[in-house]
């Protein structure tokens, strides 16, 4: 059994939801290597992601804790089977792992839901949007740092942009669309391009108005995307150290409730669409 030295977030996500199966069987680690036939080294090695994983094992798994949720247990299989080197591949070892796994993430998302409070959402941002923001906010990287970022970014677009797209819904602050991180211009075009995305038929738009009474905020952005079953779900927020990705179930619970909370509160997709018409027509 073949291990890695740094198992992507899938890779590790596999493992720990064979651990929570394992956990909700009452099982110990040990007990569980017993049933399976391997070491209780190669059993933690499984569900921290750094030792793969065969079908035969993951089923093998699955009846051994009882689960009894076949639709898991086949997306479950999916994700130790699959050997897809998408497009994201090419930019290892020039962007940190993180970039890599959200673009991963993305490609076997189902649908993704966005709340954008201070910038305007990845899947939304121009190219100059996307450059401006990445400058800033990093300004002692070299040009070519930067344009790595940018095109990677762009590329992500293909999961609501390419041949078959998700469904994708997202709710922005009104304060995203009038910050002119890249200038009046470039805000100009950034406006337009989400009206242009805006009117595609799995794409929907809600802005919270600034006028808004009783609105808390969602505390920052927020990403959830969602997977092959709902149990499998992501959520993705921005943290001091780095991108953290949240799916306990509580924790994705407290997310879907917060996410129809802020779009609960927002203006409906046409009133949406009249204000960024008319910010557009203010700059």
């Amino acid at each position: 059994m073949a291990t890695r030295r740094h198992p992507t977030a899938r890779q590790a996500r596999l493992g720990a939801e064979l651990r929570k199966l394992r956990d909700a069987a009452g099982l110990k680690a040990a007990e569980a290597a017993t049933l399976l036939g391997v070491s209780s080294v190669q059993m933690s090695q499984i569900e921290s992601g750094v030792a793969g994983v065969s079908e035969e094992r993951v089923r093998r798994l699955a009846a051994n804790y009882a689960c009894p949720n076949g639709e898991l247990i086949e997306a479950l299989v999916a994700m130790a089977t699959d050997r897809t080197r998408g497009w994201w591949e090419e930019y290892r070892g020039t962007l940190p792992a993180a970039f890599l796994d959200l673009s991963e993430l993305d490609h076997y998302a189902t649908f993704r839901h966005d709340v954008a409070i201070i910038h305007v959402p990845g899947l939304f941002q121009t190219d100059a949007y996307a450059r401006a923001l990445f400058s800033y906010m990093n300004p002692e990287f070299p040009r070519s740092e930067v344009e790595h970022r940018v095109n990677h970014r762009m590329r992500r677009k293909v999961i609501i942009e390419g041949p078959d797209p998700i469904p994708y819904e997202t709710v922005i602050h009104e304060a995203a669309l009038r910050i002119q991180v890249a200038g009046r211009a470039a805000s100009r075009a950034q406006l337009a391009r989400i009206l242009e995305l805006s009117d595609a038929d799995h794409v929907t738009v809600r802005i919270i108005p600034f006028g808004l009474d009783d609105f808390a905020g969602a505390g920052s952005a927020m990403v959830y995307v969602g997977g092959a079953v709902s149990c499998l779900d992501t959520v993705v927020r921005d943290a001091p150290h780095g991108t953290g990705f949240i799916d306990s179930a509580a924790q994705l619970e407290h997310f879907r409730g917060l996410f129809r909370r802020v779009k609960e509160a927002s203006l409906g997709p046409e009133p949406s669409r009249d204000l960024i018409n008319r910010m557009a027509k203010e700059l």
